[in-house]
């Protein structure tokens, strides 16, 4: 079974996350939708938005525009997300059922598929976070794959697409060992320790927690 929830506003995709209050949970098995149900989140704080979709239990987030650091944030914890989609909410869901797949059809206007990966690499960038948070299954992409975010069998190091090679239990290296830590609140910025995921750190300005930049 899995849990996708669509940002919308008046019946349409919200034109942007950052703001968006107003969700579309369904539950899927099979392809076929077995519950659903609107939420309002009022939280003010990224962070509170984002745990209140953690406590759904949602997969994958479909959304219109999306900031850098909320992207990065949600990703961290484990759930999907399809940006920089537009529509009408119910097309969007048919399509969506369909195969995960949105296509250039709901892209948001002026947004061009090499947007979309761009983000979609951001997947790859936290996959550390992920499995420190014992959040490693990945959702269906805006390509209609299915993630390999799992816990890996092992702790081996392979060779690895373009040069990259595996980190610990089997999961891309996180962007290396250097990096920077971001606070999404105050943007305040850390360096980024070896073996700490930045979401388990708390912002020494604002007491937030950090996603990785």
């Amino acid at each position: 079974m899995k849990k996708a929830a669509f940002a919308f506003l008046e019946k349409r995709i919200a034109p942007v996350f950052d703001t968006a209050r107003q969700f579309y949970v369904i539950e899927v098995e099979s392809g076929q939708i077995i519950g659903e149900a609107q939420e309002i989140v009022t939280a003010d704080l990224p962070l509170q938005k984002v745990l209140r979709l953690t406590e759904l239990g949602i997969d994958t987030l479909i959304c219109g525009a999306i900031s850098r650091p909320l992207h990065a944030m949600v990703v961290a914890y484990g759930i999907q997300v399809i940006p920089f989609v537009a529509g009408n909410l119910e097309d969007v869901i048919r399509a969506w059922l369909k195969g995960g797949s949105l296509g250039n059809h709901f892209a948001m206007p002026g947004c061009c598929r090499s947007v979309r990966r761009h983000f979609g690499k951001l997947d790859d960038i936290y996959q550390e976070e992920r499995i420190m948070n014992g959040k490693g299954q990945g959702g269906m992409g805006a390509g209609g794959g299915q993630g390999q975010g799992g816990m890996g069998g092992g702790g081996g190091r392979g060779q690895g697409r373009g040069g990259q090679g595996r980190g610990r239990m089997g999961g891309l290296r996180a962007g290396g060992d250097s990096g920077t830590c971001l606070c999404p609140k105050c943007g305040q910025r850390v360096a980024h320790e070896r073996g700490v995921p930045c979401v388990q750190r708390q912002c020494p300005q604002c007491g937030s927690a950090m996603t990785r930049e």
